[in-house]
């Protein structure tokens, strides 16, 4: 397997070696649902394999690991036709003095997951770490560098997973959401020269497929280390489960150096499903008719105006690369949490008296790094910046700019009216668009958003945005790449923010106050399905704090999903991604 990485879209293709499992001879007793809808190991992979005859119930233990065996080679076997988005964020923690474990920088991995046979990788400029082949034995994969293809790693539990390798112990049954699961601890037997899979596995108790599976590889290379971690997959299509979430953290891990190794990570799966994004298949669908027959259906039989045509021109370049950055993943197809952002800037819109003579939409960038920008008009808002975002006045402020933008016509570049400029490399996307403005414009935006505020609905609550903005620029200088926009201007460094003024009428940060919530976790409102890309808010109920250490703003948190199986019928959700432990109460 491989990870391409350039820019900073890193294409990330990683997965080498993954590991066996082991018969054991106390078995549980048999499963009261024996398998219904498998899918033959030996077949063709395929996103929605065709479903085989149901194996027969499993009685022993060993009859349990043969099925999750032959189920692991073919979700390698599927895997390998599969390049969907990864992204790996990761934040190093310090002390902070009173016994709490705080962000002190961060690092952040964005490419596209390849696990086709080949030892090669493709590397492009920019990245560190990537400048030469990468190993293609795991242990080479984890070093102190945190390479995504370590992370990568993780979505497999052994890429040659046989009982020969493994010594297995059922612990019990259990419940991961609506899914009943056999819990299994699995070790490498002894004299194994290759790193193998330590840790307990989750295996759903129909299909016998791996749905979570918690631990690290062993033994540890003398050089480099293998980190921890709790991988999980989701019932993607009836059959089928697929890697979506990967949480990693070590804490005072001794590496030989001057310091030990402390740190958090999330890893990201999404995009499986890009070709249904296409419009290809619309071509089959399209009905020839007698050209006697086909009238034009414009509202206006005449030329465009040169003001019309302008505009025009305009909403081609950005229907160009709305359309490129959703193809590629990086954009979530239009859904109904587009209409709850148009909701908010209605708002705006409405209590000013402004009629933009044109549409507008708002659409969300499926990535962690806080970023908002206009693409023509277009707003777009990252799932990160959503996800932190503690209320609406807050969400009112971010969309006010992108908003003051549209208003002021400032204008996008053009030349991407014309089609060949989307002809590039995915990897290649951070590079090839470009959607800031000067810093003149800037200024204008922020003065006008204010105006904007000042007439809204939103405008007695401007504190909370002002607050949400204070807590942003304190923790700029340990998370920058967290706020580091890559294809916008930035909202905020250790010196600047975005609609400063905001800041003087913000109340002061009080940390210990469980009243106060500045700021949200990662991953504490969004919700994302992995295959088709569209995006939800969260419908996990908000929890009283126990105390300020659980405010966590900004801070990466474990991912607990509620996982529930798919029928034939396909239309059912996957899963619940946040935990609702981990997502402050708002206020």
């Amino acid at each position: 397997m491989r990870i391409v990485v350039s820019g900073s879209v890193l294409v990330l293709m990683a997965l080498l070696c993954v590991f066996p499992v082991l018969a054991q001879d106390s078995p549980p007793s048999p499963p009261s649902s024996p398998a219904t809808q498998p899918t033959n190991s030996t077949a063709a992979p395929s996103a929605a394999p065709a479903q085989s005859a149901a194996p027969p119930a499993a009685v022993t233990l060993n009859d349990v690991l043969d099925h999750v065996v032959q189920r692991e080679h073919f979700f390698m076997a599927q895997m390998r036709h599969m390049h969907p988005m990864i992204e790996t964020y990761l934040q190093d923690l310090k002390d902070d003095h009173s016994g709490n474990m705080v962000p002190a920088k961060d690092q952040y991995f964005l490419g596209r997951l390849d696990m086709s046979d080949g030892p090669d990788d493709v590397s492009f400029v920019g990245q560190p770490g990537f400048s030469r082949r990468m190993l293609t034995k795991l242990t080479g994969v984890y070093s102190l560098h945190f390479l995504p293809m370590g992370f990568a790693q993780m979505v497999v539990v052994d890429s040659d997973f046989q009982k020969k390798y493994y010594n297995f112990t059922f612990v019990r049954r259990e419940f991961l959401g609506e899914i009943r699961c056999l819990v299994i601890d699995v070790q490498p037997k002894e004299g194994q020269k290759s790193a193998r899979f330590l840790g307990r596995i989750w295996v759903e108790d129909q299909d016998y497929n791996i749905v979570r599976f918690n631990g690290t590889y062993y033994p540890q290379p003398k050089i480099n280390f293998f980190f921890h971690f709790d991988s999980w997959r989701l019932n993607m299509r009836p059959g089928t489960w697929l890697p979506a979430y990967v949480y990693s953290e070590e804490s005072n891990l001794k590496t030989g150096l001057t310091k030990a190794l402390n740190f958090k990570a999330q890893t990201r799966l999404w995009g499986y499903d890009l070709k249904g994004l296409g419009k290809s298949e619309e071509f089959t669908q399209i009905l020839i008719d007698s050209p006697q027959s086909v009238n034009d259906q414009s509202s206006a039989a005449a030329d465009a105006t040169p003001v019309m045509a302008e505009r025009m021109w305009e909403k081609q370049a950005e229907e160009n690369a709305v359309d490129r950055l959703t193809k590629i993943g990086l954009v979530a197809p239009p859904g109904d949490l587009d209409k709850v952002l148009a909701t908010v800037v209605n708002n705006l819109l409405l209590t000013n008296n402004i009629d933009l003579q044109g549409d507008f939409r708002c659409r969300v960038l499926l990535t962690s790094p806080l970023e908002s920008f206009t693409i023509g008009r277009a707003i777009v808002v990252s799932r990160g910046l959503l996800d932190v975002l503690p209320d609406e006045a807050s969400l009112a402020m971010v969309l006010s700019h992108e908003l003051a933008h549209i208003v002021l016509g400032h204008r996008l570049d053009t030349k991407l009216a014309f089609n060949d400029r989307m002809f590039f490399p995915d990897e290649s996307s951070f590079q090839r668009l470009d959607f800031k403005h000067s810093g003149a414009d800037e200024e204008a935006a922020d003065a006008k958003a204010l105006d904007l505020l000042k007439n809204s609905p939103y405008k007695d609550k401007l504190g909370n945005a002002g607050l949400f903005l204070k807590a942003l620029q304190q923790k700029a200088p340990e998370l920058p790449n967290l706020i580091r926009s890559h294809l916008g201007n930035s909202i905020a460094s250790s010196k600047t923010v975005r609609m400063s003024t905001l800041l003087a009428a913000a109340p002061a940060l009080e940390e210990r106050r469980l009243d106060q919530i500045a700021a949200l976790p990662l991953g504490g409102r969004i919700k994302v399905d992995p295959w088709s890309d569209q995006v939800e808010l969260s419908k996990a109920k908000a929890v009283a704090l126990n105390s300020s250490r659980e405010k966590m703003e900004f801070e990466i948190t474990p991912f607990f999903p509620y996982l529930t199986r798919l029928s034939t019928g396909g239309a059912e959700k996957v899963a619940l991604t946040t935990t609702p432990s981990s997502a402050p109460e708002q206020k």
